[in-house]
């Protein structure tokens, strides 16, 4: 399980600061009343797109480890939210999603770069528009209606502090949900 680990630092400062050891978890998700046996459980690396830990704890009673992503990080994906948002800006700036791939990811195939670019781009919008469902809001699922709404250049960070109490079933990058069922389905196979 993920939760958000409210920092104030730049990736850059929590690195330099090795704020992953002053990280606290004040109580257990699964066991708020306590007793359950809650235990620092060491850490995990992120290592893109510079190595740094994460910390993280193990509930005995629920069987589970819980971790503390530092708000600038992506969830389930490596990067961060502004690497993201920079990524699907840039799509939006090109002509074709062909362009803005090899604009983005030139070491890698283009089938390679489309793929890694169009994953970015439906979890923003799958995002964007639960929000604007659950804010009932007079904005368009994209980046530039929710930049101007927020009046923010980093919307998917404003977004992941608006929407904190929906963060546990939102999708990935913003949210902390799980990544979509569809992404591991092979083709033809059946769910019988």
């Amino acid at each position: 399980m993920q939760l958000r680990y409210l920092i104030d630092l730049t990736m850059e400062e929590y690195i330099e600061q090795k704020a992953w050891e002053h990280a606290e978890l004040d109580h257990c998700p699964f066991h708020p009343e306590g007793g359950c046996g809650l235990a620092r459980h060491g850490t995990y690396p992120r290592k893109f797109p510079e190595y740094c830990l994460v910390p993280r704890w193990y509930c005995p009673g629920a069987h589970r480890t819980i971790s503390l992503l530092p708000d600038f990080f992506a969830s389930r994906f490596p990067g961060t939210l502004d690497e993201i948002e920079d990524a699907v800006n840039t799509a939006g700036s090109c002509k074709s999603q062909e362009e803005a791939a090899f604009v983005l990811r030139p070491e890698i195939s283009l089938p390679s770069g489309l793929r890694w670019l169009r994953r970015r781009i439906q979890y923003v919008k799958e995002a964007l528009t639960i929000l604007v469902g659950l804010f009932v809001t007079e904005c368009a699922p994209d980046l530039e209606s929710f930049r101007k709404k927020l009046g923010t250049n980093r919307v998917l960070s404003k977004l992941r502090e608006i929407a904190r109490e929906y963060l546990p079933s939102m999708p990935p990058f913003v949210g902390f949900g799980p990544r979509s069922a569809k992404r591991y389905c092979r083709l033809g196979s059946s769910n019988n």
